[in-house]
């Protein structure tokens, strides 16, 4: 019975809520769709509008433009809207596209902004100057018409610029640092002007002795030509070795490229940063030295710089017995020149209670992205006092006992 009464009050109360909660949405407070719908009913029944990303830009010579349109509906009603070119400028293609399409109109949701794309391509015979775009839309109704202008800047060529004819290259880093040992690969887009499919020759001029090859992108094989569709691009990979004897420095690697009358050519840069590397050893060959408990033992070795840059910092780490001391004169060198050598004195105490025998003692030496290792073996012998005490002990010892066979003779 009891269950009952309380299976009733669950559903009496689970009803209760409900007619709360429509109350609250019907007044729209309490819950973010209601405050949604406060929104919605804030906006006009319809409104579109149109506007160009750049109205005014400067681009060079024979460069394509790429411009976004971009829609707005403010509105609280999908729309769809029609978008064409209304007037451009003579010897100019152009259109409206998305990224795979030419259009001719565009569905903008409620709420929502779409965006299309307005390509020129300049022809051969645009000069510099200033070139108008004038781009228009209208809903299907004709209740809302939008313009908007897009003004081109086509600037003069500047002196010592490079002029491209049907083909154009471009590279996101046309400058690469690193090591003279080092290999370098560049990116580099080959983008055809050109209406119709054709063979593209590669060449390179670059430092003498370097070895300079072309690649496919994400391939291995080596290439010197290039087939590319019209109007379309391929990347091409630039694999660039300096020579053994290249020195630090900046050098130039300029890539052209020609088909007929078409060419292009971009300049590319390598910096080398030089190579690292150090030879250490002693003048004898030798790594091996005496020493007695608790005196300090000396010994030297040399530092080569074998690199073809200057190594600064060079420093030195000790790996010893336990309560042993090293010391290294100088303790740091600053700075050794190409092919220059260093002299350095490594002071090696053993501690005071260590046992006679052989020790090894390593020594780390720290160079500018280079590092070498020495491995000391250190024999501890008795100390000089004790050998004394011993050479008396022994006559002592020899006196006593030809004392004692001296008088047993007698007898």
């Amino acid at each position: 019975m009891r269950g009952m009464k309380r299976k009733k009050t669950v559903q009496i109360s689970l009803v209760v809520l409900m007619m709360v909660m429509g109350l609250m949405l019907q007044q729209g407070t309490g819950f973010s769709f209601g405050k949604d719908k406060d929104k919605d009913k804030d906006r006009p029944a319809r409104l579109v509008t149109m506007a160009v990303e750049y109205p005014g830009v400067v681009i060079p010579p024979e460069e394509d433009l790429s411009m976004d349109i971009i829609f707005h509906n403010k509105g609280r009603s999908d729309e769809n809207v029609d978008v064409w070119i209304a007037e451009k400028p003579e010897n100019w293609k152009v259109r409206i596209k998305t990224y795979r399409f030419t259009v001719t109109g565009i569905h903008v949701p409620s709420g929502d902004d779409k965006t299309l794309t307005l390509e020129a391509d300049p022809g051969k015979e645009v000069k510099p100057g200033k070139y108008e775009f004038r781009i228009e839309a209208k809903t299907r109704d004709g209740q809302f018409n939008m313009t908007e202008t897009v003004v081109a800047t086509i600037k003069e060529k500047e002196e010592g610029e490079k002029e491209d004819r049907g083909v154009k290259l471009t590279t996101s880093y046309p400058v690469l640092r690193g090591p003279s040992d080092g290999e370098f690969e560049f990116s580099v887009e080959v983008d055809s002007k050109l209406d119709k499919d054709e063979v593209f020759n590669l060449f390179v001029q670059g430092p003498d002795g370097w070895e300079i090859n072309f690649k496919p992108a994400y391939e291995s094989k080596y290439i010197s030509s290039l087939r590319i569709k019209a109007n379309q691009s391929q990347t091409v990979a630039v694999q660039v070795k300096p020579s053994l004897s290249a020195q630090e420095g900046e050098y130039p690697v300029n890539i052209k490229v020609s088909s007929g009358e078409a060419k292009g050519e971009v300049p590319l840069t390598v910096i080398l940063t030089g190579t690292y590397g150090i030879e250490v050893g002693t003048v004898t060959g030798l790594l091996s030295l005496d020493a007695r408990q608790g005196k300090p033992a000396n010994m030297s070795f040399y530092i080569k710089n074998t690199g073809s840059a200057v190594n600064k910092a060079v420093k030195f780490m000790s790996f010893k017995p336990e309560n042993w001391k090293i010391e290294f004169k100088p303790e740091i060198i600053e700075a050794i020149e190409p092919g220059g050598l260093k002299q350095v004195e490594v002071i090696i105490t053993p501690y005071d209670e260590s046992l006679v025998g052989d020790y090894s003692v390593n020594v780390r030496i720290d160079g500018e992205k280079t590092s070498e290792t020495l491995e000391f073996r250190v024999t501890v012998k008795a100390s000089a006092a004790w050998a004394w005490i011993g050479i008396l002990i022994i006559i002592a010892v020899t006196g006593g006992l030809t004392a004692l066979f001296r008088k047993l003779g007698r007898r």
